[in-house]
C-alpha cells in the first residue's frame, strides 16, 4: 500500500457529516502481518510480531494524515478527551476530540465500533461496544460527555460487527438488557436451544441510541455484509478463528 493511498476495501461511511469532520473503518485489506493476522492487523495484545504491529498503524497514519489514539478497550464505560500529547495505551472504552491531529479509535473484531459527530463539527468520538458495554452504558456515557457543550444528540455512525446470524449468547446476555427495558427482547431470537440466543448487536446499539434521543444512525443495518464472523476474507473475527487480529473504525477533525 503506497502510503497515504487509501485501500479500496476499507469503509468511508456514508452520513451527512459536517464539514471537516473525517472517519474511516479499516478492514483486513494492507498491512505486513501474516496468518493468522494475514493483512492490516492493527492490534498489539493478541499475539501478533509487535514490529510488524506498529508498521500497520503506521500506514494508517499516513492514510489518515493525523495520529490514531488507540486505546486499551476493557469493556467498560470510561471515557477519556484526546489530544495530540495522550499517548496509547490509556485504559478507556470511547475517546472524544476536539481539536486536529489526532483520530478518536476504536479497534474490533465481533464488537460493534461506533463514531459520533456533533451537528456543527467541533466534537467527535468513537466508541468500542461489545454486549457488555451496550448493557453498562458506554453509549450514554459517550452521549452524555458530548452533550456537555452541545444541546443537539450528535449524528452516529455504526461499523461491522458480528452479525445476528453468527452472535450465540445465553440467557445472561439476553437477561441482562431485558432487566432494563423489556422491549429489547426483540433483538434476540432463539437458536432452537434452551437458553441459547442469537443476538442482534447492531439493532442493540440502535434501540438504545433512540432511547437516548439520537436520530441520525448510520451504517450497520444488521444485513449480512456487515457481519465480521460471515465475510472472512475482509474483516477479523475473534469469535470466527480463536486467534485474530483487529481492524478499527477512526474519527477526525480535518486540520
Amino acid at each position: 500500500m503506497a502510503a497515504s493511498v487509501m485501500p479500496v476495501d476499507w469503509l468511508v461511511p456514508d452520513w451527512p457529516a459536517p464539514p471537516g469532520v473525517r472517519a474511516v473503518c479499516t478492514t483486513r485489506a494492507g498491512g505486513m502481518s501474516l496468518p493468522p493476522y494475514q493483512g492490516l492487523n492493527l492490534g498489539s495484545h493478541v499475539g501478533d510480531c509487535r514490529e510488524t504491529v506498529m508498521t500497520n498503524r503506521s500506514m494508517l497514519q499516513d492514510v489518515l494524515g493525523c495520529r490514531p489514539v488507540f486505546l486499551e478497550q476493557v469493556h467498560g464505560v470510561q471515557g477519556l478527551s484526546i489530544d495530540e500529547n495522550t499517548s496509547d495505551g490509556l485504559r478507556a472504552d470511547f475517546s472524544i476530540a476536539s481539536r486536529p491531529g489526532v483520530a478518536c479509535t476504536t479497534m474490533v473484531a465481533d464488537c460493534l465500533p461506533i463514531l459520533f459527530a456533533t451537528r456543527c463539527g467541533t466534537r467527535v468520538a468513537a466508541a468500542h461496544a461489545g454486549w457488555r458495554g451496550l448493557a453498562a452504558g458506554v453509549l450514554e456515557e459517550a452521549l452524555n460527555r458530548l452533550a456537555i457543550e452541545h444541546a443537539s444528540p450528535p449524528m452516529v455512525w455504526l461499523g461491522p460487527c458480528i452479525g445476528a446470524q453468527a452472535f450465540e449468547v445465553g440467557d445472561d446476555v439476553k437477561d441482562a438488557f431485558e432487566s432494563q427495558d423489556v422491549s429489547l427482547s426483540d433483538c434476540f431470537r432463539t437458536t432452537g436451544t434452551t437458553g441459547k440466543w442469537w443476538a442482534d448487536l447492531a439493532r442493540l446499539a440502535r434501540r438504545r441510541l433512540h432511547m437516548a434521543g439520537v436520530e441520525s444512525i448510520h451504517g450497520n443495518d444488521s444485513s449480512p455484509a456487515w457481519c465480521t464472523a460471515s465475510n472472512p476474507l475482509r474483516f477479523f473475527s475473534h469469535r470466527r478463528d480463536g486467534v485474530s487480529g483487529r481492524f478499527a473504525a477512526c474519527i477526525w477533525i480535518a486540520p
